[in-house]
């Protein structure tokens, strides 16, 4: 079962126009294994989204795959244009302290993603200055935390956090304007549940996985990653954590990356952007201001993967991605 069977389409951040699709390996001279290959996905998929807890029940757990593949590309940026008064640098401090903030917060980790992704979504159909630009970024995580968390914060502790600078009622304001602005969608598919789920599939170990959502939260650092979409985000962070590592792989283990391979959608030349983007970034972490999520993944519950030696080397990381 193919999953462009419904002749989806996406442009890449190239200007290209290609079909979504599952693009299934070419066993050649194994015709009955490739006739396989579509059920043993839709097997591993829907094991992936229970072992997760993604879903409530595994009869609908290929469905929602689909569904996740169809709707990805909604909410996710046409460009990586910022408004003119907001650069790159000044978006990478907000990010930053957001970041901060949601570890603070001890929120999960789709709150950060959808957060970030309502700011991108904010800062082009909202007029805000400078000055309101932590307020805006409070107010994308508040949204966030209503959507995805069970207990949320006073309104009193979000503006304590932003040392009173805000007083409740402008929260609540930007609130309503975000809100009318967004038409009220806050709809997001991340890419950390992409990255789980192809991690599952290609049975990755803790520390590829470690890495790949190392370096998928800096993504959220990059403007030019904004353009993205969730799926080719994850397999990219994936694919850059195994060379990253260079961990030996059974027999089992390569065709369990074979299989979670097949997934694919966008151009080769996307990918690689990507990965050129975040070996770049990875490299970099550690003499930057923004350094929250740096010093997040160099912790002990995070296997100390943003302290591997193999990040500080930006030309032998650029090298892998060629």
């Amino acid at each position: 079962m193919g999953f462009n069977e419904d002749s989806l389409t996406d442009t890449t951040a190239d200007g290209c126009v290609e079909e979504s699709m599952f693009l299934y390996p070419q066993l050649q001279g194994f015709h009955s294994l490739q006739a396989l290959v579509p059920s043993l996905l839709r097997h591993e998929v829907e094991t992936a989204l229970e072992k997760l807890d993604l879903i409530w029940d595994r009869t609908f757990a290929w469905d929602m795959f689909l569904d996740m593949m169809r709707t990805q590309a909604i909410n996710t940026l046409p460009n990586a244009d910022l408004p003119r008064h907001f650069t790159d640098s000044t978006r990478s401090v907000l990010v930053d302290w957001l970041i901060q903030v949601h570890e603070m917060m001890h929120f999960q980790e789709e709150t950060l993603y959808l957060a970030i992704n309502l700011l991108n979504r904010s800062l082009r159909v909202i007029k805000v200055t400078t000055v309101n630009l932590q307020l805006l970024g409070m107010v994308c995580v508040f949204l966030a935390a209503k959507k995805e968390e069970c207990l949320l914060p006073e309104v009193s502790g979000l503006c304590y956090l932003m040392d009173h600078t805000y007083t409740k009622h402008q929260l609540l304001r930007m609130e309503r304007k975000v809100l009318l602005a967004l038409k009220f969608d806050l709809s997001y598919c991340p890419p950390l549940h992409f990255l789980l789920v192809l991690a599952s599939i290609a049975r990755c170990s803790a520390k590829v996985v470690w890495m790949a959502r190392y370096l998928l939260e800096l993504s959220l650092l990059e403007s030019q990653c904004v353009v993205f979409l969730p799926l080719q985000l994850a397999g990219s962070v994936l694919c850059l954590s195994r060379q990253i590592l260079q961990e030996p792989l059974t027999p089992e283990g390569e065709a369990a990356w074979c299989l979670a391979s097949s997934v694919h959608v966008g151009s080769e030349t996307a990918l690689l952007r990507i990965m050129h983007t975040l070996a770049g970034a990875a490299a970099k972490a550690h003499t930057r201001e923004t350094c929250a999520t740096f010093i997040k993944f160099s912790s002990p519950e995070t296997m100390y993967v943003s302290l591997h030696p193999g990040l500080k080397n930006i030309a032998a990381l650029l090298g892998v991605c060629t």
